[in-house]
């Protein structure tokens, strides 16, 4: 059963940094569709995604799988191309539990291996598409480029990434703009004005994000040969970025 996110609904004597908990995983469902605008439609195109780059006899990594959602979504765009394996992966030993539990309700033709284990730690090989649906914000920065650049070696010729994050604005009126765009997005969705406060200063912390550029400036460094932004609503993006051929 999925419950109603008020975990930050009534005033702390201190905001501890946000951890992806057992309370958290009893709401992350209701958490990240009233927080995150167009995580929906996110993940209705990984099945479009993946029908178009997933290659059969390959792997198919979602890292930093939380419950399981986008595992779910590519799992649904993999049917026609099978034989392939998805490698789900989550440092969150609560996330990872609860995910299988929702995965086994849902019967499919491609098997899914869980592994609960440090994103950064993860042997990418004979990868055709990997997916980081809000992963990448909670690395470290200075370890960002090393796991894109590793990322780009277990691909194969032709692999995609898609990473969606949240953004920061080139111009800083504009980001001004998406910031409160979004923080109206909250309200809209029944966050109070505490909530809302409380739960920016609990992941202010843990969640670093950068501009667009800069993971394009990562991806041309990895040696990508093409990418782009494919989807965004205010200050949230999902990106593609595929190997060459050559």
């Amino acid at each position: 059963m999925n419950h109603r996110d008020t975990i930050f609904s009534k005033p702390l004597p201190s905001v501890a940094d946000f951890s992806f908990d057992q309370h958290v995983v009893e709401v992350f469902p209701d958490m990240i569709n009233r927080s995150v605008p167009g995580y929906s439609s996110i993940l209705q195109t990984l099945p479009q995604l993946a029908a178009r780059y997933v290659q059969p006899n390959s792997n198919v990594y979602d890292l930093g799988c939380s419950l399981g959602a986008a595992t779910l979504a590519l799992r649904k765009g993999c049917e026609a191309t099978a034989p392939v394996q998805i490698i789900a992966v989550d440092n969150s030993e609560a996330m990872v539990e609860r995910a299988r539990l929702h995965l086994q309700g849902f019967k499919s033709q491609v098997p899914v291996t869980l592994r609960c284990e440090d994103i950064r730690e993860t042997d990418i090989t004979n990868a055709s598409m990997i997916v980081l649906n809000f992963t990448l914000q909670f690395v470290p920065r200075e370890e960002r480029q090393r796991i894109i650049s590793t990322l780009f070696s277990g691909l194969r010729p032709g692999g995609a990434l898609m990473i969606a994050e949240k953004i920061i604005a080139e111009d800083d009126t504009m980001n001004d703009v998406l910031v409160d765009l979004h923080h109206d997005f909250k309200r809209a969705n029944g966050y109070s004005e505490l909530e809302i406060s409380q739960k920016r200063a609990a992941i202010e912390n843990v969640m670093k994000i950068d501009k667009l550029s800069d993971h394009f400036a990562r991806f041309k460094e990895a040696g990508f040969a093409h990418y782009g932004c494919w989807f965004q609503c205010f200050n949230f993006a999902a990106m593609l970025a595929v190997k060459g051929t050559d």
